[in-house]
Order: C-alpha cells, then sequence, then structure tokens
C-alpha cells in the first residue's frame, strides 16, 4: 500500500487529553506505535473516536501533529476535518496536509439543515482544497445534513475524493452506493456495521474505534477476508460482534478510552458534559475483550 492508496484496518484514535485540556503527546506516541506493531494498515485522528467535536483547534492541530509524527510514515495518517463553514473546513485541510497527513477524512458539521446543494460545495470545496485522497464520512445516526445518493454520485467525479466511511449501518445502502459510484469511490465499514459483509460486497475494509482495542484480531479478519475464506472470517467476526454491541449501549469514546485504559493505556475520559464509561459498560467491554483475548 501507498501513501495514498488505503485499504484494511484503519483505526479511530483517541484523543487523550488531560484534566487540564493538554495533549498526552506521550500516550498518543506509544498508542500509535504498538498499534503499527500490531500490524493496523493505517491511522485515523479526529474520527468520531477522537471526540473531533469537542476539541478547541489548538488541541486538533497537536493530535494530528503528533500522529504524524509517531508513524515516521510507516502507514498513512488520514486525519479528520470537521466544520460548520466551507472556510473553515478549507483551512483544517490545508493546515493538515502541511502538517504531513496522507489524506483528510472530511465530516459536514450542521445546526441548520444543510440542503443537497450545499452539502455538495462543502465536500467540493475540501477536495479543491489538497492535493491528498479525500474520505468522505457519512454518519446519518449524527449529522444534521447527510450526503444524499445523488450527491455521492457527483462527488465521485471528483478526481482526488476516492473512499467513503459509511456509518450508516445500513449495508443494503452500501450496496446502492457501491452500484452508483461504479467503483470511482471505494468503500470503508464502521463499526456500526458487519465489516465481513461489507468487504463480502467489494469494501476494502474499515474505519473504526474498536480496532483500538482489537488491532490483531481486526487485522487477522480483514487478511481472511481478502483471502475469501469467509467461513474462518464470519467464526472470528461473531467473535469480535460482542463489542460492537457493547459500542452500541454506551457512549462509543467511553467505551474504547475504557477499555484502553484497561489495557494500561491512560488515556483519559471523555471530555465533559460527556459522562466517563458507567461501572455496567465496563463490565460489557471487559467481558467482551476478554471473549477474544484482548485482555
Amino acid at each position: 500500500m501507498t501513501q495514498n492508496d488505503f485499504h484494511g484496518v484503519f483505526p479511530y484514535l483517541v484523543s487523550p487529553i488531560d484534566d487540564r485540556g493538554r495533549v498526552m503527546d506521550h500516550v498518543l506516541d506509544r498508542l500509535c506505535d504498538d498499534l503499527i506493531g500490531k500490524g493496523v494498515h493505517g491511522l485515523t485522528p479526529l474520527g468520531s473516536t477522537g471526540e473531533f467535536a469537542y476539541l478547541d483547534w489548538a488541541q486538533k492541530r497537536e493530535i494530528v501533529a503528533t500522529v504524524v509524527r509517531a508513524t515516521g510514515r510507516r502507514v498513512p495518517v488520514v486525519a479528520g476535518v470537521a466544520a460548520t463553514t466551507i472556510a473553515e473546513a478549507q483551512r483544517q485541510t490545508e493546515a493538515f496536509e502541511t502538517l504531513g497527513a496522507d489524506g483528510i477524512l472530511a465530516v459536514m458539521e450542521a445546526y441548520f439543515p444543510v440542503g443537497d446543494e450545499g452539502t455538495y460545495a462543502y465536500f467540493k470545496a475540501i477536495a479543491e482544497a489538497t492535493s491528498l485522497p479525500v474520505v468522505l464520512y457519512t454518519n446519518p445516526n449524527f449529522q444534521r445534513s447527510d450526503l444524499s445518493l445523488p450527491v455521492l454520485e457527483r462527488l465521485s467525479e471528483i478526481e482526488n475524493i476516492r473512499y467513503l466511511k459509511d456509518a450508516s449501518s445500513n449495508t443494503g445502502r452500501l450496496l446502492s452506493i457501491m452500484n452508483r459510484v461504479g467503483g470511482k469511490i471505494e468503500v470503508f465499514s464502521a463499526s456500526a456495521h458487519i465489516p465481513t459483509c461489507v468487504m463480502m460486497i467489494g469494501g476494502v475494509g474499515w474505519m473504526a474505534g474498536p480496532a483500538c482495542l482489537v488491532p490483531e484480531q481486526s487485522v487477522e479478519l480483514y487478511e481472511l477476508c481478502r483471502a475469501g475464506q469467509w467461513d474462518k472470517a464470519m467464526e472470528l467476526q461473531r467473535k469480535l460482534w460482542g463489542l460492537n454491541q457493547a459500542f452500541a449501549r454506551h457512549n462509543l469514546a467511553a467505551c474504547i478510552k475504557g477499555g484502553l485504559e484497561m489495557q494500561g493505556y491512560e488515556v483519559g475520559v471523555p471530555l465533559p458534559p460527556q459522562a466517563p464509561l458507567s461501572d455496567e459498560g465496563r463490565a460489557e467491554v471487559r467481558a467482551a475483550l476478554e471473549a477474544v483475548g484482548a485482555l
């Protein structure tokens, strides 16, 4: 895989922030190094698991700079860009390319609803602000304005918009997208989907927070899928699905940060007003990690 050709397992990294609002660079350094050592194919700072909606610009910038430095060009870094305005999205995109990111994960935040033309203009502007590959991120459960099929088809004509990470949990929608864009955009699964099923219909991997906790198992699952060993892949997928179900019942960042704490990474708690993982949640996450040999 080149730095501009993405496939495989891209963990959505947590953002370790101490109680004074400082990025804990040393913790993030160690996490990145360990994940690369366990075979992941890329790293994604400032995704949903990275709590991008709760961070200020200085924190975002330092997190991306830390991840780029920690990877040392061993794997691609796809940095999350999220804003409510085109101007701010372009500013973030240009800054992250300057910092050394290898790709941009593009998210649109919105307070008031934005129609198809505005949505198209937003993602088009991000692509025009960079020479890097762009990954579109659609998450209709949390986004005020989402990418419709017609908009995705139009965006697929833009040369450097090359990937989509879909967190809709609707695998039928994914197949509709694949049929519509005709191979111009490659698709990554999210933890809301069953990754093996997404790989079976033509996906190229998954970008997801759980891979922070189960990197070796995630890479093994990807390799089984790539080899077409679907029976073995589903056997492993069934074991891993318990972790996804725990995340669906509790705050995602709290689950990942809580699980990493159990594994010895002092990543802190989710940024307030988010709540830390409850006792019930901790028990569920612990049981799910133990079941797949990740504790």
